[in-house]
């Protein structure tokens, strides 16, 4: 009988993968003390992001695909 991993909650709440299997996250740094940063760099931080090499494997394998 093969055990299927727990999955971490805390990653699958910050992290979604597409049916392409890409990582996708939201960018971080947004949250608060934004007056004193560039209106683009706000905007940018808002699109989410693609995570690529040995973290997007990583987060991947935790998160059971």
């Amino acid at each position: 009988m093969i055990k299927k991993m727990k999955i971490k909650k805390s990653i699958s709440r910050r992290f979604k993968i597409t049916p392409q299997g890409k990582v996708i996250y939201r960018g971080s740094q947004i949250r608060h003390l934004r007056r004193k940063k560039q209106k683009s760099q706000v905007r940018a931080q808002k699109v989410p992001q693609e995570m690529q090499g040995k973290w997007a494997k990583k987060i991947k394998k935790i998160l059971g695909e």
